[in-house]
């Protein structure tokens, strides 16, 4: 089963590394990180780099389709080889997901219209322009389409796909190997729980600050 999580400059590394820690645990996964050049690919934070291992010419019919988000999303809005590599891998494809604003890739590749699909809580309305029907929940599966919401929820996505792949057994097992058990400090991982004034920041651009 070859898994093809998709790479570009700034794409942001959970988006990309939690779904891989759960997908590449399944029974027979091949795991491979793809980008237009084979080599290092920069993350958004800058310091930080995953390896491109191949080329996404180089595969044109991955099981799996994995699109992360980030902030280089925006960058990769208009049609090019990134959006054909999709469209044509998606005809074989058993399985097509994203997480954060790779969903947003996705749709503007024509792959989400009419269907329902999350994004990142600030990209919702983003989403809905592009076709999909936007709803707000964590993971969204619709046909062999699925989206999880803002950066963590990739981690609930792919557990989410893997127990549809494997069995739920499988999928706990997963979970487990991974200690995947959040209890945060906080409860402010959602518009709807967080402070207004940091909702307020967030939206004005003041990220984590």
């Amino acid at each position: 089963m070859q898994i093809a999580i998709l790479l570009y400059d700034r794409f942001t590394a959970l988006d990309a590394v939690g779904p891989y820690e759960v997908l590449s645990n399944l029974p027979q996964a091949q795991v491979i990180f793809a980008a237009e050049r084979d080599g290092p690919v920069r993350a958004d934070t800058g310091s930080l780099a995953l390896t491109a291992d191949a080329r996404i010419a180089d595969l044109p019919s991955p099981d799996i389709v994995l699109v992360p988000g980030g902030p280089g999303q925006a960058a990769m809005m208009s049609d090019g080889p990134v959006h054909r590599w999709l469209r044509n891998a998606d005809v074989t494809s058993t399985w097509t997901t994203s997480v954060c604003t790779g969903s947003l890739i996705l749709a503007a590749a024509g792959l989400l219209a009419g269907r329902r699909a999350t994004t990142y809580w600030q990209a919702i309305d983003q989403l809905a322009a592009l076709g999909a029907i936007a709803v707000r929940e964590r993971v969204v599966t619709d046909g062999k389409y699925v989206t999880g919401a803002g950066v963590s929820a990739g981690i609930d996505m792919a557990l989410t796909l893997a127990a549809r792949i494997a069995g739920p057994q499988t999928a706990q097992a997963i979970q487990l190997g991974i200690e995947y058990d959040p209890q945060p400090p906080y409860d402010a991982g959602s518009p709807d729980k967080a402070p207004e004034r940091i909702v307020a920041a967030l939206r004005a651009g003041s990220r984590f600050k």
